[in-house]
């Protein structure tokens, strides 16, 4: 009777035992999150593939990794500096002007612990207009109703500065939409607006959706307010869109545009940047296949360009010690 009382002591002692471990297990689990942007773009799929690779691998380092969908570029960077979230994607014009305080963060200052960790695809402003819209290039937008982006976007910001440049209002716009990324393409093809403007990566599935749904075409962006901007801001850069890469556009097009690159705080953990960086980079070509995007991408440019903000001590140590970094 002893022996069994004895025994029975020893199996609860070890059950809780084990459950204290779990417990603790789970108390060492660091979670993070990276913000992207809307379902139908490009950032979305990209920050699912960066944090599909952390997970795999979490045994290692002991974080996991989830994808937020949220407004863009603006909001990420906002969310950031507040702690809500430890990386974002964000334009890299975004990038230069919540680290310097400028544009659409003028009113709050210069996000002092924005650090850059790396820069991915770029981003040219893509503008798609009904083909019965009669709009050839991005002047003869005026009058008509346009999508310019929800607030707290990179497009939005985008297409501030570009309307702002040239002298226009929203006013100068027989509809100044602010839709997000998912419902312009619908909008459009539902002639509720005769064109939108998205500043996204390349095949993109909202502008898929546009041209396949609807006859509609992909207009340039040029002049010389864009040779000013192009001239003056490091971080925009000209691009053109490829012919055929869509349905019903089978020239290219030009246009201008930015870059997406990652982005975190100067308050989390250098290992756990360092196991984010690593995710991408020890199995580069894995990372690269997960979207067309990507396909182009190599680490001494994303290492080099685009990174406006301070990087982040953990990130430039990692490129160092691989020779990527300028």
């Amino acid at each position: 009777m002893k022996r069994r009382t004895l025994l029975g002591f020893g199996l609860v002692s070890a059950m809780f035992a084990s459950l204290a471990a779990g417990t603790a297990s789970a108390q060492e689990q660091r979670f993070i999150s990276v913000g992207t942007g809307g379902v139908t773009g490009v950032y979305y799929p990209v920050g699912g593939a960066i944090c599909r690779l952390m997970n795999q691998t979490r045994r290692e380092h002991g974080i996991r990794c989830s994808v937020e969908s949220t407004g863009g570029s603006v909001f990420n960077a906002n969310a950031i500096k507040g702690g809500d979230l430890e990386f974002g994607i964000v334009q890299s014009d975004v990038q230069y002007n919540a680290s310097k305080g400028e544009g659409a963060f003028a009113d709050s200052g210069p996000h002092d612990k924005l650090r850059s960790v790396f820069s991915l695809h770029a981003e040219p402003l893509t503008v798609v207009a009904r083909a019965d819209a009669g709009i050839t290039d991005f002047d003869s937008l005026k009058g008509k109703r346009v999508n310019i982006g929800n607030p707290g976007s990179g497009q939005r910001a985008l297409m501030d500065l570009l309307i702002a440049e040239k002298g226009w209002t929203n006013a100068d716009f027989a509809l100044a939409a602010e839709l997000a990324p998912a419902e312009q393409s619908s909008q459009l093809c539902d002639n509720n607006i005769d064109a939108f403007a998205y500043t996204v990566g390349h095949p993109a599935g909202a502008i898929q959706e546009a041209t396949t749904t609807c006859d509609s075409r992909i207009i340039p962006v040029e002049g010389e307010v864009v040779d000013k901007l192009v001239a003056e801001r490091p971080y925009y850069f000209k691009a053109v869109i490829p012919g055929g890469m869509y349905n019903g556009n089978p020239d290219d097009v030009n246009t201008f545009g930015v870059g997406a690159t990652v982005v975190t705080s100067a308050d989390v953990p250098d290992e756990v940047v360092r196991a984010f960086v690593d995710a991408v980079f020890k199995d580069f070509d894995a990372f690269k296949s997960l979207h067309p995007a990507l396909a182009n991408l190599n680490p001494e440019d994303m290492a080099n360009q685009g990174n406006s903000a301070p990087m982040h001590p953990a990130a430039e140590a990692y490129f160092k010690e691989k020779g990527w970094l300028k």
